[in-house]
C-alpha cells in the first residue's frame, strides 16, 4: 500500500501532551497527523478518515467540526465521551467508540480500596502516624454492608464483583432494571434511585456524564442517603453538585465522601473540600495504571484493523444516550 492509499488518522491531544506511546504502530498502518487545539485541528481535519481523541475534556472538535470533510470514525481513549457529544456529531453518520474495558478493573480496585479505607479509618491512622501518636480505636466491619452502584455498566459490574468478593452486597441503578443479574442482587431502574439511596452504606457513582446525570447528586439525593453512608465518585465530577455535597457533609446528612473527579479540575488549593477529614480525594486517577497509555493504543489498533477490513467496530457509543454498550 502506498502512502497515498493509506487512511489518514488525526490524533487530538491536550496542549503540551506528548504523542501516545506506541504511536509508531499506527504510523505503520496510516498517515498520522497531530492536533492539540482548535487551530491545528482545523488544519489537520480535512481529508482525515479517523480521529483518536486523547484529550477527553476538549471542546476543540466541536469548534473545528466544519473542517471535517471525510471523517468516518472517532475513537475516544477514555470511557467517558461527554465532551464529544455535541449536536452536529450526534446527528452525523460518524461512528464513535470509546475505551470501555481498559479501566474497569483498576477503577473497581480503587472503589474497593476506598470502601476499606473508610471502614478501617486509614485516613485517621495516617494522620496519627504523621503526628507519631499511638491511639487505639475500634473500626467498622465492611462485611454485610450494602453498596449501591449508580451506573451498572461494565465498570459498575467490576465494582460489584469485587465488593461481593469480600462480603458486601451490591445493588445497581441503570436505565433498564434487571433482577436476574449474576453480579448484582438486583439492578433497579433510574426511577428507584431515591428509594435505594436510603438503604445503601456506600453509594458509588459509576455513571457517564449525560444530560440526565448532570447534577443528579444534589440536595435531594443527599437528603435521601443514610447519615452513616459514604459517597464515592469515580464517574464524572459534574454528576455531583459540589456545594450540595459540602452542605450535606456539614449537616451530617452523609458520613463522608471519596472523590476522584470534581466539577472543577484541578481542584483549587483553597477549596473547602481539602479541609475535611471525612473526605478522601485523588486527582482523577482511579483507572490509571502503569502501562495504561500503551494499552489504549493496542485497543485502538485492534479496532482500527476491524475498521480497515470493513468489520463492525467494538465499543461503539450510542450517541443519543452518550455511552457504549446500550
Amino acid at each position: 500500500m502506498t502512502t497515498a492509499q493509506k487512511p489518514v488518522v488525526t490524533v487530538l491531544t491536550a496542549p503540551g501532551e506528548p504523542a501516545p506511546p506506541g504511536i509508531e504502530a499506527i504510523k505503520a498502518r496510516a498517515v498520522v497527523r497531530f492536533a492539540c487545539d482548535e487551530q491545528t485541528l482545523r488544519e489537520t481535519l480535512p481529508g482525515t478518515d479517523v480521529m483518536m481523541v486523547t484529550d477527553f475534556r476538549t471542546d476543540a472538535l466541536e469548534a473545528a467540526w466544519p473542517a471535517a470533510d471525510n471523517l468516518k470514525w472517532i475513537h475516544a481513549t477514555s470511557a467517558g465521551v461527554d465532551a464529544l457529544m455535541f449536536p452536529a456529531l450526534i446527528d452525523s453518520d460518524v461512528a464513535v467508540t470509546n475505551a470501555r474495558g481498559i479501566f474497569d478493573r483498576t477503577i473497581a480496585e480503587y472503589v474497593l480500596c476506598t470502601i476499606l479505607m473508610f471502614a478501617k479509618d486509614f485516613p485517621g491512622s495516617i494522620r496519627l502516624q504523621m503526628k507519631r501518636e499511638w491511639k487505639h480505636r475500634d473500626t467498622e466491619r465492611a462485611e454485610g454492608k450494602q453498596v449501591l452502584v449508580v451506573g451498572a455498566g461494565s465498570i459498575g459490574r467490576q465494582i460489584a464483583r469485587l465488593v461481593n468478593a469480600i462480603g458486601l452486597h451490591a445493588h445497581g441503578i441503570a436505565r433498564t432494571p434487571r433482577h436476574d443479574d449474576p453480579d448484582f442482587i438486583a439492578v433497579h431502574g433510574n426511577e428507584e434511585l431515591y428509594e435505594q439511596l436510603g438503604h445503601a452504606d456506600y453509594v458509588v457513582i459509576a455513571a457517564p456524564l449525560t444530560p440526565q446525570t448532570e447534577g443528579l447528586f444534589d440536595a435531594r439525593a443527599f437528603a435521601a442517603m443514610k447519615p452513616s453512608a459514604r459517597l464515592i465518585n469515580i464517574g464524572r465530577g459534574p454528576i455531583v453538585k459540589t456545594e450540595a455535597l459540602i452542605q450535606a457533609l456539614d449537616a451530617g446528612e452523609i458520613a463522608g465522601a471519596g472523590l476522584d473527579v470534581f466539577e472543577e479540575e484541578p481542584l483549587p488549593a483553597d477549596h473547602p473540600l481539602w479541609q475535611r477529614e471525612n473526605v478522601i480525594m485523588t486527582a482523577h486517577m482511579a483507572g490509571d495504571f502503569i502501562g495504561w497509555n500503551r494499552a489504549l493504543i493496542d485497543q485502538f489498533l485492534e479496532n482500527f484493523d476491524r475498521w480497515h477490513k470493513g468489520e463492525d467496530l467494538f465499543n461503539r457509543v450510542n450517541k443519543t444516550l452518550g455511552y457504549a454498550g446500550a
